[in-house]
């Protein structure tokens, strides 16, 4: 990886098409396109700051400040006393009705929650609206934060008719399996997804600077029979997930 680092860089120096004056934006650019061409891949360590400056023939403040503006941008991922390492992304299909604990471990992740709350309370107007439920009907909300491994990865606020869902404590993690022991998994669901900016309280859960990018999801899931059983909305970090839709003509 180093090698090829190297001669991107010195590729860039050399050429006036892409040449940039300030040496610690030809460096950022160099990594960025290794990374993009997975001639480093996700989750491999970068050399350290003194190896790079070392072998570019650079000042480590040169180096520092380069890989920081990739940190920030989410390309690169910085561990206290591991080093830093091409952020790994996780690739979500929009074809298949799966939990975020499903997702997570299928791509070998351990999924876990902070709960900020589990709870049972009167529909509010969204709520009802949105669960298609008769005012001062109950529901089961939770508020949490998604993580895998030690990585908060989503914000989630979810609502669950009562009558579904009676306990919301029986959700230690993914509410899918605590809807199948009632019967009452979704069977199919509608999402919207918007392009976000978080604000400084999100941000400062999911462990990003204020104003990063996020995807805030929408969705309303249902019964066979049409009942309306979840009303999620969530927040996600905009550097780590990627949602894929397969589209076909007729």
């Amino acid at each position: 990886m180093e090698s090829a680092l190297a001669l991107e860089y010195q590729r860039i120096c050399n050429d006036p098409a892409v040449y940039q004056p300030l040496a610690y934006l030809r460096l950022r650019r160099a990594i960025r396109n290794i990374v993009e061409r997975r001639a480093i891949e996700p989750g491999q360590t970068l050399p350290s700051e003194r190896d790079l400056a070392q072998t570019l023939k650079l000042s480590r403040v040169t180096v520092r400040k380069a890989i920081a503006g990739l940190v920030e941008d989410g390309l690169l991922h910085q561990r206290h006393g591991a080093g830093t390492f091409v952020a790994e992304r996780i690739v979500k299909p929009m074809s298949r009705l799966t939990s975020f604990t499903e997702d997570l471990r299928e791509r070998g992740l351990s999924p876990r929650s902070e709960f900020f709350e589990r709870s049972v309370g009167e529909v509010t107007p969204e709520e009802s609206m949105a669960l298609n439920l008769s005012p001062g009907s109950l529901v089961a909300r939770l508020h949490r934060v998604r993580y895998g491994q030690d990585e908060p990865l989503a914000i989630e606020r979810s609502a669950v008719p009562a009558s579904l869902l009676p306990d919301p404590m029986l959700v230690s993690d993914s509410l899918y399996e605590a809807l199948e022991r009632f019967n009452a998994r979704p069977r199919r669901a509608l999402q919207r997804l918007r392009a976000v900016s978080l604000n400084a309280n999100q941000a400062r859960l999911l462990h990003v600077s204020a104003g990063s990018a996020g995807l805030n999801i929408e969705r309303r899931s249902f019964l066979d029979d049409g009942r309306v059983v979840e009303f999620t909305c969530s927040w996600y970090r905009g550097d780590i997930y990627d949602f894929v839709a397969e589209l076909q003509t007729d």
